[in-house]
C-alpha cells in the first residue's frame, strides 16, 4: 500500500490536472473581477500543461515532442495574457473600474 502512495503514477498527474482545470472553471465562472478571471485561465492553462507533459513522459519520454509542445503552448499563454492586460487597461481606463458588471455594453 505505502508504495502505491509513493509511486507517483500518471492517475496523479491526471487528477491534479483535473483539480486546478476545475478550481479555474469554477473561478472565470464565478469570479466578477477581470483580473481574477484572467488567473482562472491561467490555471486552466496550466491544467491542460500538466497533462501534456504527463502523456509525453508516459508515452515516450526519448522523443521531446510533448514537451516542446507544451513550451510552445506555455509561450502562447504568456502572449495572450499580455495582450488580454493590454485590454483590460485600456477597458479600465474608460470605466475606471475593473468590475465585469460594468461592461454591459459589450455582450451586443
Amino acid at each position: 500500500m505505502a508504495d502505491y502512495i509513493f509511486n507517483i503514477g500518471l492517475s496523479h498527474y491526471l487528477f491534479l490536472a483535473l483539480m486546478i482545470f476545475l478550481i479555474g472553471a469554477i473561478g472565470a465562472v464565478v469570479c466578477k473581477n477581470i483580473i481574477k478571471i484572467l488567473l482562472c485561465i491561467e490555471f486552466m492553462l496550466t491544467a491542460v500543461n500538466i497533462n501534456i507533459i504527463a502523456f509525453a513522459s508516459y508515452v515516450d519520454s526519448v522523443k521531446l515532442q510533448g514537451f516542446v509542445f507544451a513550451l510552445f503552448y506555455t509561450a502562447i499563454g504568456a502572449i495572450e495574457i499580455a495582450i488580454s492586460l493590454i485590454i483590460i487597461y485600456m477597458m479600465y481606463r474608460t470605466k475606471k473600474s475593473i468590475n465585469i458588471e460594468k461592461y454591459k455594453e459589450l455582450k451586443r
